[in-house]
Parts: C-alpha cells; sequence; structure tokens
C-alpha cells in the first residue's frame, strides 16, 4: 500500500511540475515506448504481461493543446502491436491513428513506428492503448492535455491536485489465449478474475489488500481525477463513499457541470470529476468502488474493485494518531452503488450530460444533414462448421454485426489501399445505409440469427453532415453496446428505449447543447442519435469498444474522401510505416 500511495503523490508531482514548465507557445513532445514482457504479480499469481516500458499501466503523456507530439514505439514483444491515441482528432493525420489492418499494417517484432500528430482544438483526459486482439487489457495508459498556457479550465480549478484513475481487467491467464479459445470454440470468452484502479485489484479480493490504490486527501481541498475506463468488457458504476463527484468533463470536451454520487462509465469514455474533500479531518476512510453495469444474460465478471480515499490528519496527535498507538484503524466507509442491471440509472446519468455550448465552447452541431443512416447493432450467430463442434446459441459460433454485416479484417491496411488505389479485393463501397431486412428490433427476433461476413466501408464527400441512429437489437438479447468512432467527435443528439421512430422522435431531437463526445453507449434495448460534420479525410474504425463484442465483429469503417483545397487531402503515408 506504501508503494501505491508514493506512485500516487509521483502523479501529481509531474502533474504539477508539468503545469509549470510547459511554455506558451506550442512544442514537439517527443517519447519512447518500448513495447516488452513484463512478469507482474496479481491476486497472489505472477505472469508475463504485455507492457510499454515496462509499466502496468502504462507511462502518462502529458502535452498541451496544440503541441505536436511523436512517440517512437519500438516492438519487442513477440506479439504485432499498433498503438491507437483514442479521442485524439487526427486531422490529415490518420496515418497515425493506429488500428491494425484499418490504417496501418501492425508493427512486426523487433520493428519500430514513430506516431506523429498534433493535438488541434483539444484539451481533458483521452488515453492511449494497444489496437490489436486483446493486447490493450495491459498495453495501456492515460493521456493528460492541458489547455494553452494562460488558459485556465471553465470552472474553479481544483487546488489539490490532478490524478488519473485508469480502469482495467485482470486475468490470471494469458488474454491472448482466452480470445483465441473463445474464437475457436464460438462461445463466449473466460471471464475476468478481477477489476483494478490504476492496476491494483484492491482489498475486496484474495490476497490483493497490499495491492489497493490510495488517494491520499487535505481536507477542504479539490481534486481533479480523470477518469478512465479501460476495461475490456464492462461498463462500470463508480462512486467514493460519503462524497459526491462534480462532472466537468467527458471524452476531453468541457460539459455544464453537475454533481453526482454514482456515474456510468463505458470501455473507451473518459470523464473529469471534482472531488472536494471535506472541511475538516473525518477520521474515517472511504471506499471508492466500481463494479460493472450489464443486461447481457451470458456470465460476466460480478465483482467489485476498491480503492481506499485517505485523509491526512492536520493533528498527528488527534484520531488517527491514537487509533494508530491503540493498533487500531480509522473506521472505513462503502457506498451504494446500483443494482448490476439498473438502466435506470444509466439512462438519468446521460440525460444530465449537456455541452458548455458558450461563446468560448460553442457546440457546433449541424443544423442541416447531408446523410442520413440507420444502423442495427448487436450480436447474432455465425453457423457451426460441418461435423464441428460450437459452444454459441443452439451449437453455433457467436457474432456481431452491424446492418447485419460482420465486419472482417483484411489483410493489408484499408487506408494504405485507399491511397495507393488498389482496393480491388481488399474492401467493397457497399455498406449498407440502413437495414436491408428491417425487423422488429426490440420486439421478438427473427428465426434466422445468422449475419453475413464482409469486409465493407461506407463512402462520404468530405465536408458532408451526417447524422446517424443506431439502434439496439434483442436478437441475442438486448444489451448495451459502447461505439467508438475515430478520427472524430459527434453530438449526442437524442437517445431513446425500444425502436427509432423516425415521425416522432427526431422532434425531440436536442441541436442546441448536446453532449460531444467520441464513445457512446447505444441503450440496452434502445436507440442513440449522433450527428458529425466529415472534415477528416481518410478511413476511419467505428466499433464496439467491448472486446469481445468487437472480437465477434462489431465494427465498420468510414471512407472520407478528400476535399478540393490542398488543407483538405490526406498527406502521403510515412516512410517508416509498417509493411504487411
Amino acid at each position: 500500500m506504501a508503494a501505491a500511495a508514493s506512485v500516487l503523490r509521483g502523479c501529481l508531482l509531474v502533474a504539477a511540475l508539468m503545469l509549470c514548465t510547459m511554455g506558451a507557445d506550442a512544442v514537439t513532445r517527443q517519447h519512447r515506448f518500448d513495447v516488452q514482457t513484463t512478469s507482474v504479480t496479481r491476486l497472489c499469481s505472477t505472469k508475463s504481461i504485455v507492457t510499454v516500458n515496462g509499466q502496468y499501466p502504462g507511462p502518462t503523456l502529458f502535452a498541451r493543446e496544440g503541441d505536436h507530439v511523436e512517440v517512437t514505439v519500438v516492438n519487442h514483444s513477440p506479439y504485432n502491436m499498433s498503438i491507437h491515441w483514442h479521442g485524439i482528432r487526427q486531422l490529415r493525420s490518420g496515418w497515425a491513428d493506429g488500428p491494425s489492418y484499418i490504417t496501418q499494417c501492425p508493427i512486426q517484432p523487433g520493428g519500430s513506428y514513430v506516431y506523429r500528430f498534433t493535438i488541434t482544438r483539444q484539451r481533458g483526459t483521452l488515453w492511449w492503448h494497444a489496437h490489436i486482439s486483446w493486447l490493450r487489457a495491459t498495453v495501456h495508459g492515460p493521456m493528460v492535455i492541458l489547455p494553452p498556457a494562460g488558459v485556465g479550465y471553465p470552472f474553479p480549478a481544483p487546488d489539490g491536485g490532478e490524478v488519473p484513475i485508469m480502469f482495467g481487467e485482470w486475468w490470471k491467464n494469458d488474454t491472448e489465449a482466452v480470445i483465441s479459445q473463445a474464437l475457436q470454440t464460438g462461445g463466449g470468452p473466460n471471464i475476468s478474475d478481477a477489476y483494478t484502479l490504476n492496476g491494483l485489484p484492491g482489498p475486496l479480493y484474495n490476497c490483493s489488500a497490499q495491492d489497493t490504490f490510495k488517494l491520499k486527501v487535505k481536507p477542504g481541498k479539490t481534486y481533479m481525477l480523470r477518469l478512465i475506463n479501460a476495461a475490456l468488457n464492462d461498463e462500470l458504476f463508480f462512486s467514493i463513499a460519503n462524497h459526491t463527484l462534480t462532472v466537468v468533463d467527458v471524452d476531453a470536451l468541457y460539459v455544464k457541470p453537475f454533481t453526482v454520487e454514482t456515474l456510468i462509465i463505458a470501455p473507451g469514455q473518459t470523464s473529469n470529476v471534482l472531488l472536494t474533500a471535506k472541511p475538516t479531518y473525518p477520521g474515517a476512510s472511504y471506499y471508492m468502488l466500481a463494479r460493472p453495469y450489464t443486461t447481457t444474460q451470458g456470465t460476466f465478471d460480478n465483482t467489485t474493485v476498491a480503492g481506499v480515499l485517505e485523509y491526512e490528519d492536520p493533528c498527528p496527535t488527534g484520531a488517527a494518531a491514537a487509533a494508530a498507538a491503540g493498533g487500531k484503524t480509522v473506521p472505513i466507509f462503502a457506498p451504494t452503488l446500483p443494482q448490476i442491471n439498473d438502466t435506470n440509472a444509466v439512462s438519468n446519468f446521460t440525460d444530465k450530460l449537456r455541452s458548455l455550448a458558450s461563446a468560448e465552447y460553442p457546440a457546433a452541431v449541424p443544423q442541416e444533414v447531408d446523410h442520413r443512416f440507420f444502423f442495427t447493432v448487436g450480436l447474432g450467430t455465425h453457423p457451426c462448421a460441418v461435423n464441428g463442434t460450437c459452444q454459441g446459441p443452439n451449437g453455433s459460433r457467436f457474432a456481431a454485426a452491424i446492418n447485419n454485416v460482420s465486419f472482417v479484417l483484411p489483410t493489408t491496411a484499408l487506408l494504405q489501399s485507399h491511397f495507393a488505389g488498389k482496393s480491388k479485393g481488399v474492401y467493397a463501397s457497399n455498406f449498407p445505409y440502413y437495414p436491408l431486412q428491417p425487423f422488429n428490433y426490440t420486439g421478438t427476433p427473427p428465426n434466422n440469427t445468422n449475419v453475413m461476413n464482409g469486409t465493407k466501408v461506407l463512402v462520404l464527400p468530405y465536408g458532408a453532415n451526417v447524422e446517424l441512429v443506431m439502434q439496439d437489437t434483442s436478437i441475442l438479447g438486448a444489451e448495451s453496446h459502447p461505439l467508438h468512432l475515430h478520427g472524430f467527435n459527434f453530438y449526442v443528439v437524442g437517445q431513446g428505449f425500444g425502436n427509432f421512430d423516425p415521425v416522432n422522435d427526431p422532434a425531440k431531437f436536442n441541436l442546441f447543447d448536446p453532449v460531444e463526445r467520441n464513445t457512446v453507449g447505444v441503450p440496452a434495448g434502445g436507440w442513440v442519435t449522433v450527428r458529425f460534420h466529415a472534415d477528416n479525410p481518410g478511413v476511419w474504425f467505428m466499433h464496439c469498444h467491448l472486446e469481445v463484442h468487437m472480437s465477434w465483429g462489431l465494427k465498420m469503417a468510414w471512407l472520407v474522401l478528400d476535399g478540393s483545397r490542398p488543407d483538405q487531402k490526406l498527406p502521403p503515408p510515412p516512410l517508416d510505416l509498417p509493411k504487411c
């Protein structure tokens, strides 16, 4: 526990130094990521995991809005590797986006690649992670993007410090073996053994009390917690006992502040929240708890991760000192989290999210729409091979699809194929705009649950205003699906339950101050509508951020064509771009 506390103090010190030393002008910030295997012990079990620079979670990248970033990734691991800078817009720098076989071929063992991008009109908390197979389980870390020097936050600045908190999942087994076995059998993967806070499972798991994240605070101070859900497969409720959290930012975009006791954060999402410590020393500690939200009918990790909020005693001769002298500890309190399937709690939280929509931070919601699309998202099946034995529904194989297309990764990168004009045999440009066979999406499922395979993209002209409705299906049970769009932010203009009504629901859209995000949860048994402006040429991945669903094919790609001006065109690829 002392180690965890010292790590936290180090994080706060580094953050403070970065705030003081970053200059007024945009600069180039250079980093080196050595991807390597490292032995790590959790839950009294040691295994070899893939890490960056031997750290789990990986190093925090600090930058300011407007900075240019260069990260040299050297792959010493036995696996192919690529790194995605989750939430970075990558304006005209799609070669640096990172998803394997979408914008680049992976970095092979012994190879390297320099990711180069500029942070444009973004500030807040984002993160980076591996974007191939399930390697992001341990290959991930925070990105802290500060406002330009001299520009403050649009809310009272925290006077106690800023602390990244990453939620994760831990398997005792090798995660690459876990997903490999699942894909071979067609069944669901083995669930994780624990959730983690900053890589630590905490005291509620066996053999884990020594691996507890501790946040030490001073009475009366305000802290900003930079929350990141890096878990592979679970949305999480989060709460701190006897404290409230004020949400000021999601996905590196400011929101109208609101205060809650519990928040929900989906895989891929980030949120900055303000935590104000009690005005005087309380003589107690408080659990910070996270556990899953799910409506799945299958198995899932139904456990709870705990960190501890501790107060510094300004009077060491007080209650804490007396308790320590007597061999006692101060009492510790736990929050009450919503039920694991409490969809109402999720909806009530997401309904509170609103953009600032101020003069300084406007909400540039497309008021007119050039292209409308309707995507069904959900699970389905593939038939088992002849004479095969499969562990999916009714002896089939699990699959997932958007508009009944289960995406198949190509063997060469889509962006490279597009730029070279060699798309034939790599991808087709006929991704369906809407379901080819409509049905009662949240009602009685169709008899045929099979989905088709394909490597299809949807082509957009540069500058198009897009409206996209994403509809959950109940083919194999209604579930929430966090969808992440690379290369863009979007405005969440509407959401609801049941089937989307194209006649009546648009009248309820919020076109004034909808929340802007890069990852949104499609409600279980419901729909969500987003709008975005296609001002970024390239090939951009959109996928479910539940890794198991993405592994089953719940993903697709947008191809945004070059515009007419030079500053609307994608530059040529860098010379060190990895080859397939």
